[in-house]
Parts: C-alpha cells; structure tokens; sequence
C-alpha cells in the first residue's frame, strides 16, 4: 500500500513543479516548496512517533523522496538529506530531542556530517571550531548535525581518530550566504558553515561508529521500531541516491512529454521512429531497474533487522555497492534520452536541462563514488577482511 505521504506528494505534484524555478533562481529552497514539503509531511517520514513522526519504512521514505524530486530535483535533494536527519536525532540523547522537537515537530535539522570541524574536550562537553561545506537546505533549519573530529589541547585531532556528530542550535553557528553558486542542484542552498569556539554540551554528541552500526545506537536510545536499528551508512545513502533517481525519473517523464508530438528536422515523428523508441525504452527499464534495486537493497535490510538478526558488514558492503550503481546506471540512462531530446532541450526555459544538470550533480556527492565502495565490496564476496581505511562510509 503506498504511504500516506507519498500519496500527498503524488497530489502535490504540479504545485512542486510549478515552484521549482524560482527554488532555482533563488539558490534555496523557495516559500512555496518549503510549504509543500511541510503539507506532505516528507521530513517526519523517519521521525519518531512520540515527537509527531511516522516512524515509516525506510522503502516509504525513498519512495516520498523520489516523487518530490520527480517534480523538483532540489526539493527532493533537500528531503533526501534532511529527512534523513530526523531519523539519526531519534537515536540521540532525549534531552536533545526535547530540544528540537519539543516546542515544534516540524522543526528541520540540517547536516553536514564531513568531519571539518575539532571538538576539543572541555568541562561538560566540547569547544567546536571549523568550516564545513554542503549543508543542503540549511537555510530553512534551526538545527544542525555536523562531523567533527575530538581534538587534543593543541586543537588538532587525536590518535587514533575519534569520530562525532555534534548538534549546534542555529545561534551557534554562521551560514556563509554567498557560497552556493553551482551548475546543478542549485536550489539546494548547500551552503557553507562556520563554528568558532561554540561551546557543545556532551548530551548535543553521538559517536560516529555507534551510528554508523546502527543497531547500538537504537539500544542505548531505547528505540525498539525496526528503522532504528539500521546501520547509519545504509539510510543516509539512501535518501540522497532516491533523489538522483527521482530527478532520473523526471528527465524520462519530461522527454517522453516533449517528444510525443515532436518531428526530427528529417521530417520524421519520434512516434514513428523506431530508434528513439527503443532509445526511450532502453533508458525507461535502465531507471526503473535503478529505483526497484535501491527499494529492495533497504527492504533486505529492514527485514533482517526485523526478523531480530544483525546487519553483517558484508549485507552493508553490498546494499551500498548497488545502491551507488543505482544512481550511476540511472544517470547514464537519463544521458541516452536527454541527449536524443534535440537542441530545444537545451533552453533555459525547458525543464528538462534543469533535471540532467540535477541528475549530473547528484553523482558529486561523496557518497555516489563507486571505487573504494566497489573495492571493498569485492573484498568481502571473497571473504577476505577488509582494513579498516578500507570500511569507510559502509
């Protein structure tokens, strides 16, 4: 049965769409777009229920994501990201919890969890610095989650590395305006953060590692519902590789569109040639392949969580290689349509340019770069141990 929010995305379609060049022009995410994820309730898909959330199904999740980005890429990349946000708050400290969710449920969380910034140990918690780029949607959050490194007296990190996340409420923290000026995902406002001597309480952190199994984390936190038991390097992919294959998604609708009653300049009807036909078809099954490998890479998961099992490193090894190879095959799949949609798709005022610089974008994230994972991935189908440098974003 479809999910609740999917349905009111699917019905807010054209209004997402509709409000998608302005998200562009802007460099963020507009009013109206802000609102309509709102409405649909994208972000609170992976929020627990106790502070206004669904708790829902992480396949629900990609899903919503993919319906957004279907209609606005930039929109559905911020919820791609940001409802993941939600999810990992849930396993944080409750106090924090209350903090964030407390007065408002609707309040948004931004990231990023690249670890740029020093956490040096002080009285009670932490003292912060650093600069992190990429906070995706930042501008529309009074939270915050961002990677850090604990330091040692001399600011530098310690040895061996000690990873966290660290939550800074909005006054904590600068947002660089003018560093968003990018070919693709425009309308992201993934902007710039900086922290100076912000001071974190001990309760506002969350080891790294311990996200990173997932099922840890969900034990100390006491969440019993299955979506919290899954390993943090399954979920945050997840949202990020269901927008680039929803943008995919609507470079096929909007050629399909275009082309219908489009003639070649040979005076033949795309519906009548047999080339751009088996073209759009080849590129159709290579998207849909795409979106039902990622759907059922999460699925795997969850039913192993479910069924009380734990997540081996290898079943994390192989969900995240194909769920890279699920936004790379969707994106070269766009490529054979888009470059098949004549020189008018080239206009500034035809959507269809919009989504493939998107979907070109979407690959960029560190997430989507298959050597390393691919490397790794390989090592554990011949039961051979990979080295730690080697386990890194799996």
């Amino acid at each position: 049965m479809t999910h609740e929010v999917v349905q009111k995305v699917e019905a807010l379609g054209p209004r997402f769409a509709a409000a998608a060049a302005e998200t562009e022009k802007l460099g963020k995410l507009s009013a109206e777009s802000v609102a309509l994820v709102r409405e649909a309730g994208v972000m609170r898909m992976l929020q627990p229920k106790d502070f206004g959330g669904f708790a829902a199904h992480p396949r629900d999740f990609a899903e919503a994501v993919m319906a957004v980005a279907r209609h606005c890429g930039s929109t559905g990349w911020v919820c791609g990201v940001g409802g993941v946000h939600p999810w990992e708050m849930a396993l944080c400290d409750r106090k924090v919890q209350e903090e964030v969710w407390g007065q408002d449920s609707q309040t948004w969380i931004a990231s990023p969890y690249m670890p740029s910034g020093v956490a040096v140990p002080t009285k009670g918690g932490y003292v912060l610095n650093g600069r992190w780029q990429f906070s995706s949607g930042t501008d529309h959050c009074d939270w915050i989650f961002l990677g850090a490194m604990v330091g040692g007296a001399d600011g530098k990190p310690v040895t061996p590395p000690n990873g966290l996340h660290v939550i800074l409420p909005r006054a904590d923290y600068t947002i660089v305006d003018d560093s968003w000026n990018v070919v693709g995902l425009a309308g992201t406002g993934s902007k710039d953060i900086i922290v100076e001597n912000a001071f974190v309480p001990a309760y506002r952190t969350i080891s790294a590692s311990e996200v990173a199994e997932g099922e840890t984390a969900a034990e100390r936190a006491g969440r019993t519902e299955t979506v919290y038991r899954l390993p943090f390097w399954s979920m945050f992919p997840l949202g990020i590789t269901s927008a680039v294959v929803g943008i995919t998604e609507g470079v096929l609708e909007h050629h399909l569109a275009y082309q219908r009653d489009r003639t070649m300049s040979t005076g033949t009807k795309i519906k009548e040639d047999p080339y751009s036909l088996y073209a759009i078809s080849d590129a159709a099954a290579e998207i849909a392949a795409s979106r039902a490998q990622l759907l059922d890479g999460i699925t795997r998961l969850h039913d192993l969580a479910e069924a009380g099992k734990t997540i081996t490193f290898e079943q994390r090894a192989l969900v995240r290689r194909n769920q890279i190879r699920c936004a790379w095959r969707a994106v070269m799949a766009a490529d054979q349509i888009f470059s098949r949609s004549g020189g008018n798709a080239l206009r500034l005022d035809n959507p269809l340019q919009r989504f493939w610089r998107d979907a070109h974008a979407g690959l960029h994230h560190a997430i989507h770069t298959p050597g390393p994972t691919y490397h790794t991935a390989a090592l554990t189908e011949m039961g051979i141990d990979p080295a730690p440098g080697q386990r890194v974003m799996i």
